[in-house]
């Protein structure tokens, strides 16, 4: 690697918060495309970086990481940004809806995006359909915290766990394609959705935006990627 980092990437995949997250910390990283067209996700090479055959991968001074959230928190923790510090008083309930986050809503949201992958296709629809008001509960949770605008999740100061709602909350808008959306609107979490616009004005989002073809509101009325290169899908 010629950065200390780099990012094994598809175009709005997950690796999309970890890409926003390394611009908002103005580290230096390289990209490297992992083309679902072709299945790359599935090859020798890659496994042997992720086992599970998932997007993203950081390879690091220390080897590689996978899982979304644990790049992120690994992140804040070595550079020292967009996290309380293992000592603020605040990391407690920083850390518990960060993990809120990453294993209640966006494995939620993994089941309702592909739902082959736990349940017989002639039954997809009635788990999407019991998904939906699990998924609006969770993020009237998240809106109530952010109501208080805690230091780690408010319009006025970043942190991993707003860049990681802000594309969370973009794919409930956009996916699953072939299915009902409407029951989803960001304007529905007003908090959330302050936090949204207030993310889309960062340099970090406009590099991304370049990046990865997200247009000019990629959180609060997002678009299908248009990618120069890879795939979106």
């Amino acid at each position: 690697m010629t950065a200390p980092y780099r990012l094994h990437y598809a175009p709005d995949n997950a690796s999309l918060v970890i890409r926003l997250a390394l611009e908002d910390m103005g580290l230096p990283y390289e990209t490297m495309l992992v083309d679902r067209t072709s299945r790359a996700q599935d090859s020798a090479a890659y496994r042997a970086l992720n086992p599970a055959g998932l997007i993203p991968v950081l390879e690091t001074p220390q080897g590689p990481i996978f899982e979304t959230a644990a790049i992120l928190l690994w992140l804040a923790d070595t550079h020292g940004q967009l996290a309380p510090a293992p000592a603020d008083p605040a990391r407690g309930a920083f850390l518990k809806w960060l993990f809120f986050a990453s294993n209640t809503l966006h494995a939620d949201m993994r089941m309702l995006f592909y739902p082959d992958k736990y349940i017989a296709e002639a039954q997809v629809e009635t788990l999407r359909t019991g998904l939906r008001p699990r998924l609006r509960a969770h993020l009237a949770l998240l809106d109530a915290v952010a109501a208080g605008a805690p230091d780690w999740l408010s319009p006025a100061t970043p942190s991993i766990l707003s860049w990681y709602l802000a594309c969370l909350m973009r794919w409930l808008a956009l996916y699953p394609q072939d299915s009902d959306r409407s029951w989803f609107a960001a304007t529905d979490t007003p908090h959330l959705h302050r936090i949204l616009a207030a993310l889309e004005t960062r340099p970090a989002t406009r590099a991304t935006q370049v990046a990865e073809g997200l247009g000019d509101t990629p959180f609060t009325a997002p678009h299908h990627a248009n990618p120069p290169e890879g795939s979106a899908t």
